[in-house]
């Protein structure tokens, strides 16, 4: 057999480090959870706290829905409506985009990638998963979420269907 040119070990060194740098970049982007700003600096603790809340009351989607969703402006105005509940500059915020009928541009923090299945009823009312299980306790939070407290990765996933007895089988969430 005869032994490499200069040139050819040279390619193959060179292939070799961009595949391993192409494999960090695709694992550090999906680990790493961009932080995002939100446009009201929604309380969790004012409302879960302070007002008796849970998760549900405003993402009940994940009750009977496969995602998750960001609550709409129906959803904050059935206690937002035109007086403010507090001293707090950003329900003012809020009740102007309830005034005007405007969107509310909330930014997602969680992204399931596309090739993933991911049901939040599977896991929350069938397991029966708390919340914070994934999104840290949002409960004591004065600021908005502003990046994945565990970053969705198939090996945290699996960590947690591996200390919970459940199947990891590719087929459960690759389909």
């Amino acid at each position: 057999m005869k032994s490499m040119t200069p040139f050819v070990k040279w390619t193959v060194r060179a292939g070799a480090a961009a595949g391993i740098l192409i494999v960090v970049v695709v694992y550090l982007a999906s680990t790493s959870g961009d932080i995002v700003t939100q446009p009201i600096r929604y309380s969790h603790k004012a409302h879960m706290e302070t007002a008796g809340m849970t998760c549900t009351d405003c993402h009940a989607s994940v009750l009977t829905s496969s995602s998750a969703s960001i609550p709409s402006l129906e959803v904050c105005s059935t206690c937002h409506s035109d007086q403010p509940l507090s001293q707090s500059a950003e329900e003012v915020k809020l009740l102007e985009f309830v005034k005007k009928e405007e969107l509310i541009l909330w930014q997602r923090v969680y992204h399931v990638p596309d090739h993933v299945y991911f049901s939040h009823r599977r896991h929350v009312t069938k397991a029966g998963l708390e919340c914070k299980a994934c999104h840290g306790d949002v409960s004591g939070f004065t600021e908005p979420v502003a990046s994945q407290f565990l970053p969705i990765t198939m090996e945290n996933c699996m960590q947690c269907h591996r200390e919970n007895n459940v199947s990891n089988d590719c087929l459960t969430c690759h389909r």
